[in-house]
């Protein structure tokens, strides 16, 4: 499992590069690897993401640093494991990730992972590494039962761009996400500090500790839908990520008391079967990407439609829809 690292500097430790003074904490890994950790986006410094290891600590910094999940030793086999591939040239690939698919080797899950499916694709060598060879190629996350287009990298330059474009926001991300309940306003933005719970490990949540995440989303209503016997209603929302938080639109949703449809850690709980349209997964879709190749120039945008299951949950609600709003008569067509 993932853990967390919290550092607040003192006057002693001023003046000195960050991935020098983290290699130096207790419980922290070596310094090439908290630099590994820098690029890789996993260190904050005041609760927002530190761009470079050449950035010089100050006297009451806090530094977060999000350690990664234990992980199975070994370098990463090629498996044949199908990849729906959107778009791909010599230095980076767009692909829609299927339900179930955990990106990377873990405790718990040596193979049978996106990065295997990478290794039997490209090839080890033509993958970026930055994030170490049991990661090959990844550049950000989805959760295992989130679907939708996500990108890896061929090469660590790449890897690296892309990883800057998502850290200093301009990799547009937009997911489709079902929730529980009526949102009135058709926009909104939730801007909060998101840490892992304190009551359980396996779980984020909305923080004020000064060593919380910076996480931001915005969402706009696209349809909604009246209560029913066994529901309070529903809405369907678009979410465009500003940060990459774990689980972020999954807590951010439930902290406005909306979560999502069939989530297992921040929905509705047991005796919600109905509620929840029979769904096992949450309700949360990758569904456009849009960028500027890093190499190229070149404007990528990839768009995806919603997975069978969960066309099958709004076509279950479809007669009780309250309407679009104009988001919705311009995205929803192209969901399904």
């Amino acid at each position: 499992m993932a853990g967390d690292l919290h550092i607040l500097v003192d006057e002693h430790a001023a003046g000195q590069r960050i991935d020098a003074f983290l290699g130096a904490q207790e419980h922290a890994p070596s310094r090439s690897a908290c630099a590994r950790l820098i690029d890789a986006g996993a260190v904050d410094v005041n609760g927002e993401t530190c761009t470079s290891k050449k950035y010089t600590v100050v006297a009451g910094d806090r530094i977060s640093v999000e350690l990664p999940e234990e992980r199975e030793p070994g370098a990463v086999i090629p498996q044949a494991i199908p990849l729906d591939i959107r778009y791909e040239d010599d230095y980076l690939i767009v692909l829609s990730k299927q339900r179930g698919l955990v990106c990377h080797p873990a405790h718990g899950h040596a193979d049978g992972t996106l990065a295997n499916a990478l290794v039997y694709h490209c090839g080890l060598e033509h993958l970026g590494t930055l994030q170490g060879e049991d990661r090959p190629g990844i550049v950000h996350r989805l959760d295992r039962d989130t679907t939708g287009l996500m990108l890896a990298a061929k090469d660590d330059a790449t890897q690296r761009a892309l990883q800057d474009l998502i850290r200093l926001r301009t990799l547009d991300r937009r997911y489709i996400a079902l929730v529980h309940g009526y949102i009135a306003h058709d926009e909104g933005t939730i801007n909060t500090g998101i840490a892992r719970s304190t009551r359980d490990r396996v779980k984020m949540a909305v923080s004020d500790d000064p060593f919380a995440r910076q996480a931001i989303t915005t969402f706009r209503v696209l349809e909604r839908f009246e209560a029913g016997r066994f529901d309070d209603g529903y809405t369907l929302v678009e979410c465009h990520l500003y940060t990459g938080r774990t689980h972020q639109i999954r807590v951010h949703m439930r902290h406005i008391n909306h979560p999502l449809v069939g989530d297992p850690l921040y929905g509705k709980g047991k005796g919600s079967d109905r509620a929840d349209l029979g769904l096992t997964r949450q309700f949360l879709h990758s569904w456009r990407v849009r960028f500027t190749h890093p190499v190229t120039g070149e404007e990528i945008e990839c768009r995806d439609t919603l997975p069978w299951d969960l066309a099958a949950a709004l076509e279950e609600i479809k007669d009780t829809s309250l309407g679009r709003t104009p988001a919705g008569d311009e995205i929803v067509p192209q969901l399904l």
